[in-house]
């Protein structure tokens, strides 16, 4: 029989998995000699069994009578007992905490009986009574679903029958009656009488607590934090001890330091003559803990003792929970205690100095996702506590900005002129808009997903923005955003917090963040230990200098053509589309040599010896063209066409599915014009650099490749520019050639195309609309349901998918480095700033991430971390 039922005295720290974090951490405890209340754990693998079959097992419930013999022989007490009855609590504790997601219920063992022997026993009728109102209140809410305010209710009704301001001026018989009224309403809501027997109450309560996992708060909790669904929760039966026995008692909660913070301080609050869910519950204003040091002072000095010894014990600031009864200090829990990124950051810089822990335990203490909390403004707390959302979208791009609601680029732009902070809200966008994107303090977008273009814009600029916001619906007539029942009317004050994808009415204060002091650190240590490289997806150098500024290796994706999108660049590349030969693509294309010498001269120079990797164009041409016949009308001036030869041609150029049409290499092959202007604006930049005592290599990268075949065409179309420049320069340059692997065809006959490439680059984007057949833009509409059910575990757009996209990935990189085994291959999608897809990328063999520039710092810890990772398995296989 295997064994499900742990004493304290029995297991220890290392047994997390098995008895739970909190089971685990009083076995510690226990065995330290701290002083610990007597009690026994249930595993988790009995709320497995308990999962599968809805009941407690006979083996179980053997163990069990076994286990209460022995903490009645520990404690001297029994159940039921007329003289010294025993008292429990009995508490969840999964693996991973998570603090107060799941049941507790306190003073299992009190009736009828019992109450009046405790009363006996401690002199106390109050205390006894006041423990066997909480117990039913409890156990009526926990076991049999009685709402809690229904509880809560019959005190207020006697607190003010009576004038009493709070629960400590209710009398002894005062909490006779409120027992009674409470077992009242067991019978009021269909439940029958309260359990007399203490053993019943018992098993009802473990039932309970072990049904609990499946809450619907512990389940939220769990998705938001990335617990999995499989772990379960141990529970912890415990001897009470009661903080509510009189002035002498009471119970609070301790930091080892400070949890906002990180300062190197103990931080905590306490309440005398209470129990654990009053602190809690908030109905009585806590002291702090440094009161205690007044009011008890060697209960303070023992509780920073055991502070102290715990924390250097555990190597990590500590959540302590403790009770005090009638003078003596009892441990009830202690867990490595939730902290904000700053806290953590700080804490484990720290405790490295300190020589609590190595750098490398420094690294994995960290959530890299909580970093990028630290990067982008935050809203003020107590501003926001004053706010309820208007309504919430997909959280594209972190950070919080305030402003006045826009609705047209054109307004925005003229607005932001003016000196205003902008916010733009829209339906959707489109390339037309980058003017009013670009002055933007945040973007909100009623349609589109995560990697919409107003979400890889946004995090490209670095800007709030929030997007799948389908209550929204924006009046651009009018000038007004209906939100439900509400409006938002040009020049109202917003607040985006593209952190939680909340919009709020009115002003927000922010505050100011970057990477400074203890992150700087952390970051220096991650980038000495991590194997991957992290660059940057920058088309500007405003972009770049903010990826450098985060430390950033260099540029690992260029988009140029996103380099087209200012009015007087959108006007001559739609000169270039609409042109019919190349006699008329002649002109635009001089126009565009100019201005792309002068954008790719600025990279280069910024970068100084970091590389570069630029790709060539590669738009859907339908993102350039005329959408409606308001822009029809306009262009046709702009250009001197007339509106009805420009219909005609942007009719023409229409495709069915754009995404999979006219675009990448497959421009080059039917344009080689355009790649080689791109050429040789990148070869004028190099050799003016050169010529100014810089030397560059560029790295140049071709989209969209199939074949080896198409590939191997376009890079003699690229090498024969570069070689014309070279040749008429007298400037020899060292340069490579690479493909973005985004089309699974590539991917699985990746040993030919490494024959022609010097280096990949997976887009991943693509390469996942590719696979599972999903258009990027449109997946807002399903997806969030098909994650739900569990159809899909994540948005594969945001995190890699393993089973396929990553398994094309790994054909990939195998089959490439067959050819090369020194291949570099990068990855430069929305996921190269994942962390949990960067763990995956470390195992496959990727050589750097690419990512937008707020994510730099984020994907620079993942990166140590994953390695970190490795070693601890070729450490295990060895």
């Amino acid at each position: 029989m295997t064994k499900q039922i742990y004493a304290f005295s029995e297991g220890n720290m290392s047994m997390r998995d098995l008895l739970g974090g909190k089971g685990a951490n009083l076995a510690e405890m226990t065995n330290l000699g701290l002083p610990v209340p007597h009690g026994f754990t249930l595993t988790t693998d009995a709320c497995h069994d308990y999962q599968r079959t809805q009941s407690l097992s006979e083996d179980l419930l053997v163990e069990l009578d076994q286990a209460l013999d022995k903490l009645r022989t520990l404690t001297g007490k029994q159940f039921n007992g007329a003289k010294e009855p025993l008292l429990v609590s009995v508490r969840s504790g999964a693996a991973i905490s998570m603090p107060g997601m799941m049941d507790t219920i306190l003073n299992i063992g009190l009736n009828d009986q019992t109450v009046e022997a405790l009363a006996s026993l401690t002199h106390n009728v109050r205390f006894a009574y006041d423990s066997y109102r909480r117990l039913l209140s409890m156990f009526g809410n926990v076991v049999y679903g009685i709402g809690e305010e229904t509880f809560d209710q019959v005190l207020t009704d006697v607190k003010q029958a009576n004038g009493y301001a709070s629960d400590l001026e209710l009398t002894a018989e005062d909490l006779k009656q409120i027992v009674g009224q409470f077992k009242q309403l067991y019978q009021q809501a269909g439940k029958g009488e309260f359990p007399q027997s203490p053993k019943a109450q018992l098993l009802a309560a473990i039932n309970a607590v072990f049904e609990s996992w499946n809450n619907h708060r512990a389940q939220v909790y769990r998705q938001q934090n990335h617990i999995p669904e499989s772990l379960g929760t141990a529970v912890n039966v415990q001897e009470m001890v009661f903080g509510n026995a009189g002035d002498q008692s009471g119970t609070g909660v301790a930091f080892t330091r400070n949890p906002a913070t990180g300062e190197r301080q103990v931080f905590g609050e306490y309440l005398l003559n209470a129990q654990g869910e009053d602190v809690v519950a908030g109905i009585r204003t806590p002291q702090s803990i440094e009161v205690l040091k007044k009011e008890m002072p060697a209960i303070y000095d023992q509780l920073m003792d055991i502070a102290e010894k715990l924390e250097t014990h555990y190597r990590d600031m500590q959540d302590l929970e403790f009770t005090i009864e009638n003078g003596k200090l009892y441990l009830l829990q202690a867990r490595d205690g939730k902290r904000t990124p700053y806290a953590a950051v700080k804490i484990a810089v720290d405790q490295v100095g300190e020589e609590l822990i190595t750098k490398e335990q420094a690294l994995q203490r960290v959530r890299p996702e909580s970093v990028s909390a630290m990067l982008h403004p935050e809203f003020d707390a107590n501003d926001l506590t004053q706010k309820t959302p208007l309504t919430t979208g997909l959280p594209a791009s972190p950070g919080a900005a305030t402003g006045r609601a826009y609705f047209t680029a054109e307004d925005a732009k003229r607005a932001a002129d003016g000196g205003e902070k902008v916010i733009l809200i829209r339906q959707d966008t489109s390339p037309e808009d980058i003017d009013g994107m670009i002055v933007s303090q945040a973007i909100v977008t009623s349609r589109g997903g995560m990697t919409s273009h107003a979400a890889v814009v946004a995090r490209g600029m670095g800007a709030t923005g929030v997007v799948g916001a389908h209550e929204i619906n924006v009046d651009y007539a009018a000038k007004v955003a209906h939100v439900n029942d509400s409006e938002i009317h040009e020049g109202d004050w917003v607040s985006v917090d593209g952190t939680t994808g909340n919009l709020y009415l009115g002003q927000i204060n922010t505050t100011a963040a970057g990477v400074k002091g203890e992150l700087s650190t952390l970051l220096d240590w991650a980038k000495d230990v991590a194997h991957m490289g992290v660059y940057t997806n920058a088309d500007t150098p405003q972009d770049f200098q903010k990826a450098l500024d985060f430390g950033a290796d260099g540029i690992g994706l260029t988009r140029t053509e996103h380099m087209f999108f200012k009015p007087e660049r959108l006007l001559q590349m739609r000169r270039l589309i609409l042109a019919t030969d190349a006699a008329g693509r002649a002109d635009p294309l001089n126009q565009l040599l100019q201005m792309q010498q002068e954008d790719f001269y600025q990279l280069y120079k910024l970068a100084g010896d970091k590389e570069v990797t630029i790709r060539l164009l590669d738009p859907p041409l339908h993102e350039f063209l005329p959408h409606d016949e308001a822009e029809i009308q306009a262009v046709s001036k702009q250009i001197h066409m007339s509106p009805e030869q420009l219909r005609a041609r942007t009719n023409s150029l229409k495709e069915l599915n754009p995404m999979l049409g006219h675009r990448g290499d497959r421009l080059a092959v039917t344009f080689p014009d355009i790649y080689q202007m791109q050429v040789r604006a990148i070869m004028s930049a190099v050799i003016r650099l050169y010529d100014e005592g810089l030397e560059v290599h560029p790295h140049i990268m071709i989209p969209l490749t199939d074949s080896k075949a198409e590939m191997a065409w376009v890079r003699d179309l690229v090498s024969d520019q570069i070689k014309e420049m070279v040749d008429n320069s007298g400037v020899r340059v060292d340069y490579t050639v690479g493909t973005m692997m985004e089309m699974p065809r590539a991917c699985v006959t990746a040993d030919q195309v490494a024959e022609v490439s010097d280096f990949f680059s997976f887009g991943t984007n693509d390469l996942t609309q590719l696979t599972f057949g999903y258009s990027r833009d449109d997946v807002g509409s399903f997806m969030p349901v098909y994650i739900k059910k569990g159809i899909l575990p994540a948005d594969p757009f945001q995190t890699i998918d393993t089973e396929g996209v990553g398994a094309l990935m790994k054909i990939a990189i195998d089959k490439g480095r067959q050819t090369n085994p020194q291949l570099p291959i990068g990855v430069c999608g929305e996921v190269g700033g994942d962390p949990a897809s960067i763990e995956f990328f470390e195992q496959i063999g990727i050589t750097y991430v690419s990512c937008s520039p707020y994510r730099v710092p984020v994907a620079r810890l993942a990166a140590a971390q994953a390695t970190l990772a490795q070693r601890q398995v070729a450490k295990q296989v060895s």
